[in-house]
């Protein structure tokens, strides 16, 4: 994380966009994700089995998802900003081996009463949109 991001409710507008962060989807990617948070399903690691689900490919799981929008709200917001939620996660085609998963966000309201600020979240690769989602952040005033 940029640790000189030091977003305030006042420097930010509706439609403002997140700097989207682009991950290449790799099986390694997939194992140690999968290890890392003990999901160990093997649609996750084992194209095999996936791809005998109707996956394309092993893909990714629910917590690699949420962490990567953690992620680009956190790099997003700085330091002193806080996460209330991440909600309403949508996974609509699959973030397979092989794809680049492109994470972006957009300011769509702000409410300077109470320093809070939705956001829509989605995921895109070459296959267009796998997965949307909303979030809530507090920001500080300046």
């Amino acid at each position: 994380m940029d640790m000189d991001v030091h977003r305030s409710i006042d420097s930010i507008t509706v439609g403002d966009e997140l700097e989207p962060i682009s991950i290449p989807v790799t099986l390694q990617r997939l194992v140690m994700e999968a290890g890392a948070n003990r999901d160990f399903s093997l649609i996750h690691h084992d194209r095999d089995v996936a791809r005998a689900t109707g996956a394309p490919d092993a893909y990714m799981n629910t917590f690699f998802i949420a962490g990567m929008f953690e992620r680009l709200l956190r790099e997003w917001m700085g330091p002193n900003g806080r996460i209330r939620k991440i909600t309403n996660l949508r996974m609509q085609v699959f973030n397979s081996v092989g794809d680049t998963a492109v994470f972006k966000g957009r300011v769509e309201s702000i409410d300077e009463a109470t320093n809070s600020v939705s956001i829509s979240l989605s995921s895109e690769t070459e296959n267009g949109v796998t997965v949307t989602a909303e979030a809530t952040v507090i920001l500080p005033g300046s």
